[in-house]
């Protein structure tokens, strides 16, 4: 089985420009997109097998990712 990794500009290539350019000048954005970094990378660790935790910590966590996912989206698409 493969583990996907979730990063922003893979879920998103379409809208790879918009992405660097909120980054760069909205500091919410930026914010968010660190935010969704640290937990999807978090997830990949757990989904992975190199950090062990309970399925109730990585389902909260794949629902935080999840949560921030949709917030840049909406940035994204109202940009």
């Amino acid at each position: 089985m493969t583990i996907e990794k979730h990063d922003l500009i893979h879920e998103f290539p379409e809208y790879k420009d918009k992405i660097h350019t909120l980054k760069m000048n909205n500091a919410h954005f930026a914010r968010l997109f660190t935010a969704y970094h640290e937990v999807a990378h978090e997830v990949h660790s757990i989904e992975t097998g190199a950090v062990n935790t309970s399925d109730d910590h990585l389902e909260m966590r794949k629902k935080e990712r999840l949560n921030l996912k949709d917030q840049l989206f909406h940035m994204l698409t109202q940009a």
